[in-house]
C-alpha cells in the first residue's frame, strides 16, 4: 500500500531547502516569533494570507473583529496586558486606511503591534487599481517603521526587523504592507531573529556618572516628588520603584498610563496627575524641590501651562527615548536609558530617608478633596447615580485586582479617579490619542490576552456606539467581557466643557440612545439597565458574577461634571475644585 506523503512532504523543493509561498512564510515567522493571536479582517487583496491561516489553526488562532479599526485597538490592548507585541491582519485599500486611528493610538501609547496590511499586485501600484492606498505613505508619521514587501523572498527578513523595532527601546507600531503576487510567489524557507541593525542602538549603555549625580541630589532634597508614567511598565520597572520609593520615602504620582504602577493604597501614593487627576499631586508639584520623572514624558494634560509648571523644581528625567528629553521642560538631569536599569543601579545609592511633613502636606489636599469632591461624587445622599460611585463599587466589589478597560472622556478620567488599581498592567486606556471607541473592541483584546482575569469596561454612551458592531465579536467568541455603560444621554467630556467654557451652549453634545440591553440580547449578551440607586449595588453583583458576557446600561447623572480639574491655561496648581455653572 502507497503511503501518503504529509503536507510538509509534499511540498516541492529546491537545492534541499523547503519551498513555499509568500503568505505561508508570513505565518512562519509569526509563529517563529512566538505569536498565538491575531485579529484581524479579511479581503481581496490578503486572502492568500487567509486561506494559508486554515492550515495553522492549531498554532495561530484567528479573532475576526467586525471592523479594522477593532481588531487593532484589541491587538494593542492584548500587547498591554500580556507584555507580548499584538498583531493584526487587514486587506488593502479601505481595509488598510481603517487601521489608521488605531496604528495611530499605539504609537502615541509606545505599544507593540505588528500591523500587517495585503497590497494590489506590485504590476498595479501606482495605477489606482481598485482598493490600492499608499499606506506606507499614509502610516508613516504614526508607525515606527513601515516597509513594504514585493517579493516572496523578502518577507522573512521584514517580519524579523518587524518584531526587533517594535518591542526593542520605546516600543512602537509597525506595518509590513504586502504585494498579493509577493504573497503567492514562492520562496526557499529560511527565519532568523533580528537582533541588531546598524546604526539602530535601543540598549544604551548605563550614564553611571549622571545617575550618581541624581543619588546625590535626592539625597540632600527636602520635598521630592516621583512622577511615575507609562515607561515604568514598559520596561517592567514595577518592583523597581516600589523598592526605590520604599527606601527614599519619597511619595509617588503617576500619570494615566502610570496607573497602576505603583499600588493605589500604598502609603506612598499620592494620586493621578494630570487634567481631571487629584488635587494634592496637581497642587504640590508647585511645591517640590526635587522631581524625578521616570518613563514620562511631560504630556500638556500633566504640566498645564509650561510658563507656569515647577518653575522652583529642579527636575531628573529617566526617559528611554531621548527626543522626549527636554521638549516639553527643560530638565536639570537627563538620564537616557531604561528605567528598570536605573533603579536598579540607583537603589543602592540613595540613602533611606522619610518625609513625614512632606507627605502630611498630601494627606491635607486628600481631606480637601474629599470633602469638596468625593464625598458628593462616590457617596451621595439623594439625587441621580454618580460615575464616581459606580466605580467605586466595582472597585470594592473586585478588590481592585480586575483589569479595568476605558473608552474616553468622563468614564475614562472617573474610572482613573475612582478605581483602586492593586496589580500591574491592570488598566487598559487610550492616553495620547484619546480615541472614542477605543474601549470595547480594547476589552475583547485584554479578555483574549488574560483570559484569567476579571475584565471589566467603563464606557460613554457615546463611545459605545462608535464601535458597537464589536458586540459580534463577542458573540461570535463568547468573550465573557463586563462592559458598563456609563449613560448619561451626552457626549460628556464635551458637554462638560461647553457647561464650563461656552455658557451652557450644547451645540451637537445631546443623544438620542437605542435601548442598549435590548441592542446587546440581539447579540445574545445579558444585560440589565439600571436607573436607580438602589438597585445599583445588586446589579453590579449580578454582572460580575455572570459567566459569560454581561452589560449593564447604567443611568448617571446627566449634567455630572468631573472635577477636580485644571482648566485650559491654567498652572496645575490652580486646580478648580468646585464648579457651579
Amino acid at each position: 500500500m502507497k503511503k501518503e506523503k504529509t503536507v510538509e512532504e509534499d511540498r516541492p523543493q529546491s537545492n534541499g531547502q523547503e519551498q513555499i509561498t509568500g503568505a505561508e512564510a508570513l505565518l512562519r515567522c509569526l509563529v517563529e516569533e512566538g505569536v498565538d493571536t491575531i485579529f484581524g479582517y479579511p479581503g481581496g487583496a490578503i486572502m492568500p494570507v487567509y486561506d494559508k491561516l486554515l492550515d495553522y489553526e492549531d498554532k495561530l488562532r484567528h479573532i475576526l473583529t467586525r471592523h479594522e479599526q477593532g481588531a487593532a485597538h484589541a491587538a494593542q490592548a492584548y500587547a498591554m496586558v500580556t507584555g507580548k507585541p499584538g498583531v493584526c491582519f487587514a486587506t488593502s485599500g479601505p481595509g488598510a486606511t481603517n487601521l489608521i486611528t488605531g496604528i495611530a493610538n499605539a504609537y502615541l501609547d509606545s505599544v507593540p503591534v505588528i500591523f500587517i496590511t495585503a497590497q494590489v499586485v506590485s504590476s498595479l501600484i501606482g495605477s489606482d487599481a481598485f482598493q490600492e492606498t499608499d499606506i506606507l505613505g499614509v502610516s508613516m508619521p504614526v508607525t515606527k517603521w513601515n516597509c513594504q514587501a514585493k517579493k516572496s523572498e523578502d518577507i522573512p527578513a521584514m517580519v524579523a526587523k518587524a518584531f526587533y523595532l517594535a518591542t526593542t527601546g520605546r516600543p512602537g507600531p509597525v506595518l509590513i504592507d504586502i504585494t498579493k503576487d509577493a504573497q503567492m510567489e514562492n520562496l526557499s524557507f529560511k527565519y532568523k531573529k533580528c537582533d541588531y541593525l546598524r546604526s539602530y542602538n535601543p540598549h544604551i549603555p548605563l550614564h553611571t556618572r549622571a545617575i550618581e549625580s541624581a543619588a546625590i541630589m535626592i539625597n540632600h532634597a527636602e520635598k521630592p516628588l516621583i512622577l511615575a508614567g507609562h515607561g515604568v511598565l514598559i520596561s517592567g520597572a514595577v518592583n523597581e520603584l516600589k523598592k526605590f520609593a520604599e527606601k527614599t520615602g519619597i511619595p509617588v504620582a503617576v500619570t494615566l498610563l502610570g496607573l497602576s504602577s505603583f499600588p493605589s493604597g500604598h502609603r506612598l501614593f499620592t494620586g493621578f496627575l494630570g487634567m481631571h487627576g487629584n488635587y494634592g499631586p496637581n497642587l504640590l508639584t508647585n511645591e517640590a524641590d526635587l522631581i524625578i520623572a521616570i518613563g514620562m514624558r511631560f504630556d500638556d494634560r500633566v504640566t498645564g501651562n509650561l510658563k507656569k509648571y515647577a518653575k522652583q523644581a529642579r527636575i531628573i528625567h529617566i526617559e528611554i527615548d531621548e527626543a522626549e528629553i527636554n521638549k516639553n521642560v527643560q530638565v536639570d538631569l537627563e538620564i537616557h536609558n531604561d528605567a528598570k536599569e536605573v533603579l536598579q543601579a540607583m537603589i543602592p545609592l540613595v540613602k533611606q530617608r522619610s518625609y513625614d511633613s512632606w507627605i502630611r502636606e498630601f494627606r491635607i489636599c486628600d481631606k480637601t478633596e474629599y470633602e469638596k469632591v468625593i464625598r458628593s461624587e462616590t457617596k451621595p445622599e439623594k439625587g441621580s447615580i454618580r460615575m464616581g460611585e459606580v466605580i467605586m463599587n466595582v472597585s470594592e466589589l473586585t478588590k481592585g485586582e480586575a483589569i479595568i478597560v476605558t473608552d474616553v472622556g468622563q468614564n475614562q478620567m472617573s474610572a482613573a479617579r475612582y478605581y483602586k488599581f492593586r496589580e500591574p498592567y491592570s488598566l487598559v486606556t487610550s492616553g495620547g490619542m484619546g480615541t472614542m471607541g477605543f474601549g470595547l473592541p480594547a476589552s475583547i483584546g485584554a479578555k483574549i490576552g488574560k483570559p484569567e482575569k476579571q475584565v471589566i469596561a467603563f464606557i460613554g454612551d457615546g463611545g459605545f456606539q462608535m464601535t458597537i458592531q464589536e458586540l459580534g465579536t463577542i458573540l461570535h467568541y463568547k468573550i465573557p467581557v463586563k462592559i458598563v455603560i456609563l449613560n448619561n444621554g451626552f457626549l460628556g467630556m464635551v458637554r462638560q466643557w461647553q457647561d464650563m467654557f461656552y455658557k451652557k451652549r450644547y451645540a451637537s453634545t445631546e443623544l438620542v440612545n437605542p435601548d442598549f440591553v435590548k441592542v446587546a440580547e440581539g447579540f445574545g449578551i445579558p444585560g440589565k439597565k439600571v436607573l436607580k440607586r438602589e438597585e445599583l449595588r445588586r446589579s453590579l453583583v449580578t454582572m460580575l458574577a455572570a459567566k459569560g458576557p454581561y452589560i449593564l446600561d447604567i443611568h448617571v447623572d446627566r449634567e455630572g461634571n468631573v472635577l477636580p480639574m485644571v482648566e485650559p491655561g491654567a498652572s496645575v496648581s490652580e486646580v478648580t475644585l468646585n464648579y457651579k455653572s
